[in-house]
Order: C-alpha cells, then sequence, then structure tokens
C-alpha cells in the first residue's frame, strides 16, 4: 500500500460552480476517502421567520437557491397551506406544477452544459446554455424574472396566465426537441463522452437506498423516491407518471435520467396546458397559524426530494421553519462514491450530485 496524501479540493475551483470542499485522502492516484466539509455560506435564513412573516418568508423562501427558486417559494406556499387548511385553486395548481416543470428543465440543461464543462467539451456547454436562455426567456415572459420569480403567493399565483401564453409555452417546447435532440445524442452517443463517464462512480441500488439518495443521483440507481408520485398539486391529474429510472448507477446513467427527465417535463407541461381548468388563481388568506399548529411537506426538486416543516405560535411570524434540501442528502453518498475513484474522476463524481451549496447551507 502507497503512502496517503491528503489533497484539498476545492471550495474555489475551476470545475465547481459552488464552495464545497473536499478533503481527498489519495493513494498514488486513487482515492481512498473523501470528506466534505461545508459551512462556508452559510445565511441564517431559517433564522428570518423571527422577523419576517409567513407571507414575506416566501420571498425568502425562494432566494435560498437561484435556480431552484420557483420551487422553494412553491414548496414553502404549500407547506403554510398544509398548516393552516387552505384550498389551493385547481387552477393555481396546474400553473405551479407547469412552472415548476419548467424549473427541472432548466436545472437540468444548466447542469448538462456543466458537466460537459467538466470533462472538457466547451462546444457542448454553450449549446446546452444557450439552449437554457430559451427557457429563461419563457419565465420572463410568464413572471417578468428570469431568476427569481415573486410567482408564488400562500393561497395560489400572483397572476393568472393567459391563453395566449400558455401556447406560446406549449409550441416553444416543442420547439426546443429538435436542438435538444442533437445535445442529447453527443452526451449519449459520443466515444470521448462514454470514455469520461461509463462506469465512473458506480453506486449500487443497495447502497443508492442505504444512503437515502435522492434525485436523478438516486434514480440512476434504480431507487425510486420521486415524490411526484405522491400525487400533490396537479401531478394527480398525470395518472401516467413514471419516474426515470436506470440500473448502471454510473456517471453515465446519471446523465441519462437527466436528459430524459426534460423531455419527460416537456411532456408534462403539454399535457397540463391541453387540460388546465379555469377560474380564479388566488384564496385570500386571513389570520394566523394556529398556536401548537404543524406541517410537514416533500416536493421534488429538480435535484431530488425537498423537505418542508413549519410550525406556528397563533401570530404570523413562524415558530420554525426548517428545510431539508437535496444536496444536503446526497453529500453521503457523494462521498461514498469517490472511493476507490481516479483522482481526475473527482470532478465529474462531484458534479453528479449537481451540488447546491447555497441550498445546503441556508
Amino acid at each position: 500500500m502507497g503512502k496517503s496524501t491528503v489533497i484539498p479540493f476545492g471550495p474555489q475551483h475551476p470545475v465547481l460552480p459552488e464552495p464545497l470542499h473536499l478533503d481527498l485522502v489519495v493513494e498514488d492516484e486513487t482515492v481512498v476517502e473523501a470528506i466534505p466539509q461545508i459551512g462556508f455560506i452559510h445565511r441564517g435564513l431559517e433564522r428570518l421567520t423571527e422577523t419576517k412573516d409567513y407571507n414575506q418568508f416566501i420571498y425568502v423562501a425562494e432566494r435560498i437557491c437561484g435556480i431552484c427558486a420557483f420551487g422553494h417559494s412553491m414548496g414553502y406556499a404549500e407547506t403554510i397551506e398544509h398548516l393552516m387548511g387552505i384550498e389551493v385553486p385547481p387552477r393555481a395548481q396546474y400553473l405551479r406544477v407547469i412552472m415548476h416543470e419548467m424549473s427541472r428543465i432548466h436545472s437540468h440543461v444548466l447542469w448538462l452544459g456543466l458537466a460537459a464543462d467538466a470533462f472538457g467539451f466547451e462546444s457542448l456547454f454553450m449549446h446546452c446554455w444557450r439552449l437554457r436562455e430559451r427557457v429563461l426567456d419563457l419565465f420572463e415572459a410568464m413572471t417578468g424574472g428570469r431568476v427569481i420569480f415573486s410567482a408564488n403567493l400562500v393561497g395560489g399565483m400572483v397572476r393568472d396566465q393567459d391563453a395566449q401564453i400558455l401556447a406560446t409555452v406549449k409550441e416553444r417546447l416543442e420547439g426546443i426537441k429538435a436542438d435538444y435532440q442533437q445535445i442529447s445524442d453527443t452526451f449519449l452517443k459520443d466515444s470521448s463522452v462514454k470514455g469520461r463517464l461509463v462506469g465512473v462512480g458506480y453506486i449500487s441500488p443497495e447502497d443508492a437506498a442505504a444512503w437515502s439518495m435522492t434525485g436523478p443521483f438516486a434514480r440512476a440507481s434504480a431507487v425510486n423516491n420521486d415524490a411526484r408520485c405522491k400525487g400533490s398539486a396537479a401531478y394527480a391529474a398525470l395518472p401516467n407518471f413514471e419516474p426515470i429510472l436506470s440500473h448502471d448507477g454510473d456517471c453515465y446513467a446519471r446523465v441519462e435520467v437527466r436528459i430524459r427527465e426534460v423531455l419527460q417535463s416537456i411532456d408534462i407541461i403539454c399535457q397540463l396546458i391541453d387540460t388546465i381548468p379555469a377560474g380564479e388563481v388566488l384564496t385570500k388568506v386571513k389570520g394566523s397559524p394556529a398556536a401548537g399548529s404543524q406541517a410537514c411537506h416533500a416536493l421534488e426538486q429538480p435535484r431530488g426530494e425537498c423537505y418542508y416543516y413549519a410550525s406556528g405560535n397563533g401570530t404570523k411570524f413562524l415558530s420554525r421553519m426548517r428545510m431539508r434540501t437535496p444536496t444536503s442528502a446526497n453529500l453521503a453518498g457523494m462521498a461514498m462514491a469517490l472511493k476507490g475513484c481516479d483522482l481526475a474522476d473527482v470532478n465529474m463524481i462531484v458534479l453528479t450530485i449537481d451540488p447546491c451549496i447555497s441550498c445546503s447551507e441556508r
């Protein structure tokens, strides 16, 4: 056995989009242990429940993460609606899921670009982000924002979307498919890409389940824990929904799952636009969460299941608000996947959990 060396990886690294720090214990070129360290950008957002009332906090929640902004505001709003027994109009539920699935497309295409950058395919990176811009254009047309949308309220949506804009969303997403097919073919068929992904960072289905992995990271190892299967919000209107799974468990499988989920999200959006009911989009909310009331909710974010918990104390200020984000759940599995890999593959394996440190360090 060779001599062990500890190599710091991050928090500042050319490949990492987030300030994640790893202490890598290596022998020659093989990683024998990876010890993640987080806490560089803690912002104390959950403590703001003491100074922001339950309506104001929705704008704090969507700033937990820029990529998952809509999902966090949606997850928080649904948690408070459970806490106060508020019934959200069906049209608002449809609009939420439509925009949430658009966020999934945006997040996955962005990640595919980062993955391409990680293994040195710069032109593929640019093509992915060019496609992402077309999704952001749709968000801008619907909400006026490209990153922070402020579209959710406790009780529903800030504004309705007319038939014309919904038809435009459907038309443009269908139009994206042709360009997206070229990108996905490159990821899944190019021999140089396969050489960097196939067999790298393998995780068995048993280990993925034992380590409570979530999102595409888990589904690439055939673990079906997709929170959308619970049928909350308008997901109940999708009786034929089946999560995208792979049994290969390596970096290639994680790319494949995300690529196929983009096409699935486009189909979900088009289906909901075709069947969206008419009506109001907001239930006006009065009062405050009752003292001692508690509620929890799980939402399938682009990176995996995000768990929300809230408790009330009879005032407009919550006594507690807590989120468990998918990156927090996946860090242990990432450390396990790094054991035994080549040092050159560390950046690729880290990126395949799609780490969001701002989500983890609230």
